[in-house]
C-alpha cells in the first residue's frame, strides 16, 4: 500500500521523543477521536494494512486513508481536531435556552396544528425564533444534553375555585400540620383501587419484541382506604370490596381504636370525593365526638395529598403488569409491599431524630 509506506516514510522523519509522545497519546488522552487518529497512525507505521486497522479500531476505511494523508501532509499537525475551524458553535446556550422554552409549550403556541413536538418541528420553530438551523443529529444531541426527555403527559382536571380561594386553603392546610400540637395527629387521607386486570405501563424490551401480560380475563376489584402520618410518614390502611361509606367508617373507626388509640384529636387531609361526606359518615363522625375532624382541599388537587405518591410507587411496584391470577393473590402482594414500605419510613423517620 503505497500510503502506508508514506506514512512509515513521516513516521521514520520525526524524533525519537516525538514519536514516544504520539504513542502515549494514543493510549492516554482523553479524547477518544484523537486516540483513534494516533492509533491509526501507529498501526500504518508498523504495517498493518487499512483492512486490519478498520476492524480492530471499528472505524470506516475512508477514515484510515484519510487521517494516513493528514499526516503525510501536515506531520503531526495532521492528527489534530478540526472542528474549531467550522465557525461558531450553533447550538449555543442561548439556543439551548430557547429550546428549553420552545418544549415547555405546545406547538400550536407558535401556529402549527399539531399538538406534539417532533424534532423537525422543533427546529423550524427554533430556525424562525433565532434564525440558526441545527441538523436532527445536532437536535438529538441537545436534547439528550439538557434531559430532555420523551414522556408521557399526566392528564389534570382544573380546580373550579378562584385563585386567591384556592391558595389560601392551601395555606391554612399547610399551617395545619406546622402547628398542631403534640398530642393531635394529622393524616393525609385517600383511597386506591386495586384491579385484578392489570394495569399496562412501560417496560424494557429488546428488539423486535413485546413481552405479554397475562390476564385472568374477567376483572375483580378492591378499595384500599390509606392514611399517611404527616410528622412520621407512617402508613396505615383497610380493604373492602365497596368504594363506599362504609369503607371510609371502617377506616375512621380503625384510625381511632387501633392506629392512634392515644391520640386526643385525629385531622385528616382529604380530598371532596362523595363517601367523606355523605349522610352515613357524618353520623359516624357525631357519634366520635369530635375526636376526628376532616380538612377539605381544594376540588381537583391530588398533588397536594402526599399519599398520592404512596399509590403511585404502590401501582409501579405491584399492580402494573402483575402476573397474579387471583385477587387473594394480589392483595397479599399489596399487604406485603406496603408494609416493607411502612418499616422503611419508620426507620428512616427514626435515624433523622437521631442525626
Amino acid at each position: 500500500m503505497k500510503i502506508g509506506k508514506e506514512v512509515q516514510r513521516v513516521w521514520k522523519s520525526l524524533s525519537r521523543s516525538r514519536r514516544q509522545g504520539l504513542r502515549a497519546m494514543a493510549k492516554g488522552n482523553s479524547d477518544a477521536a484523537f486516540r483513534c487518529r494516533c492509533q491509526i497512525v501507529i498501526n500504518l507505521a508498523q504495517g498493518t494494512s487499512a483492512t486490519t486497522i478498520q476492524k480492530v479500531l471499528q472505524c470506516s476505511s475512508s477514515q484510515v486513508y484519510r487521517i494516513a494523508h493528514r499526516f503525510v501532509e501536515q506531520g503531526e499537525l495532521g492528527l489534530a481536531d478540526r472542528r474549531e475551524d467550522n465557525g461558531n458553535l450553533k447550538a449555543s446556550e442561548d439556543y439551548a435556552a430557547e429550546l428549553c422554552s420552545v418544549v415547555a409549550g405546545s406547538p400550536r403556541n407558535y401556529g402549527y396544528p399539531r399538538p406534539t413536538w417532533t424534532q423537525e418541528l422543533l427546529i423550524k420553530v427554533l430556525e424562525a425564533r433565532t434564525g440558526i438551523v441545527v441538523s436532527t443529529t445536532t437536535m438529538s444531541r441537545l436534547l439528550k444534553r439538557l434531559k430532555i426527555r420523551l414522556g408521557r403527559p399526566k392528564p389534570i382536571v382544573g380546580c373550579p375555585w378562584k385563585k386567591a380561594r384556592r391558595t389560601r386553603r392551601l395555606n391554612a392546610l399547610k399551617r395545619l400540620v406546622e402547628t398542631l400540637p403534640e398530642d393531635e395527629i394529622i393524616l393525609y387521607a385517600d383511597e386506591v383501587d386495586i384491579h385484578l386486570n392489570p394495569k399496562i405501563g412501560l417496560d424494557w424490551m429488546l428488539p423486535g419484541t413485546q413481552k405479554q401480560v397475562m390476564t385472568p380475563g374477567k376483572n375483580e376489584k378492591r378499595y384500599l382506604a390509606g392514611a399517611l402520618n404527616a410528622r412520621t410518614g407512617r402508613l396505615t390502611w383497610v380493604e373492602a370490596e365497596k368504594k363506599d361509606s362504609s369503607l371510609f367508617i371502617l377506616q375512621l373507626w380503625t384510625l381511632i381504636g387501633r392506629d392512634y388509640p392515644k391520640a386526643k384529636r385525629i385531622h385528616l387531609i382529604l380530598d371532596n370525593y362523595r363517601i367523606h361526606s355523605s349522610k352515613q359518615t357524618e353520623l359516624a363522625l357525631s357519634r366520635l365526638e369530635g375526636r376526628v375532624e376532616l380538612h377539605f382541599l381544594p376540588p381537583y388537587c391530588p398533588d397536594h395529598n402526599r399519599i398520592e405518591r404512596a399509590w403511585r410507587d404502590l401501582h409501579d411496584n405491584v399492580t402494573r403488569n402483575h402476573t397474579c391470577q387471583t385477587m387473594k393473590e394480589l392483595i397479599r402482594e399489596v399487604d406485603r409491599y406496603l408494609t416493607k414500605r411502612d418499616e422503611e419510613l419508620q426507620t428512616q423517620y427514626a435515624e433523622r431524630l437521631a442525626a
